[in-house]
């Protein structure tokens, strides 16, 4: 199996093991929840900026240029997404349809930072002494955005099961989304209490 492959699926594992990924998960579906099935091009960039943030932090931590204090980003990344949703409720359907830069970009990209800090330890260990990890770093985010990509490709399909065949309304849709993912964030925090 080529080192390409490995860090491809150890990222792809990353994102959709939902007992370890069930930080991220709940982020892509937070930032997700505000959009419908024909948003798609509006929540792979969602996805991407994330994606980039996620790999920038991953890369300087990995390569030990910054270090942080795992327990605060063990607290912060559930804070993350119950910043996120919180955000959801406050938002107006016209914006969402009309705007073309949402700050939920912003997020996306500012947050993916946070996200990228909490796995850099765990890589590191993965890879050792090694001095040349950019194809392990790279192979790793391409894994990485491939499940997110999966994980939104399952989203939208319930979404449009919900919204377009059942008819749930789009901002009830949004605000349960956001309350489900919120809580279980909130828990998350309380088991990683900072403090």
């Amino acid at each position: 199996m080529s080192e390409f492959r490995i860090f491809f699926e150890l990222g792809l594992q990353h994102i959709l093991d939902y007992r370890e990924g069930i930080d991220h998960i709940l982020f892509v579906v937070a930032i997700c929840a505000v959009y419908l099935a024909k948003d798609w091009k509006r929540i792979i960039i969602l996805v991407t900026a994330f994606t980039i943030g996620h790999s920038i932090t991953l890369a300087l931590a990995t390569l030990n240029v910054i270090r942080v204090n795992a327990e605060l980003i063990e607290f912060m990344i559930p804070m993350t997404i119950l910043l996120t949703c919180i955000s959801n409720f406050y938002r107006r359907e016209h914006e969402i349809v009309t705007k073309k830069i949402h700050i939920n970009y912003l997020l996306a990209l500012f947050f993916g930072l946070i996200h990228g800090l909490g796995f850099s330890s765990y890589l590191r260990s993965l890879l050792g002494k090694d001095q040349s990890i950019v194809s392990q770093l790279f192979a790793f985010n391409v894994g990485l955005e491939a499940g997110q990509l999966v994980i939104v490709a399952i989203f939208l399909v319930v979404t449009f099961i919900f919204v377009d065949l059942f008819g749930i309304a789009r901002r009830d849709w949004r605000i349960a989304i956001s309350a489900a993912a919120g809580g279980i964030a909130f828990m998350l925090m309380m088991e990683a209490k900072y403090w």
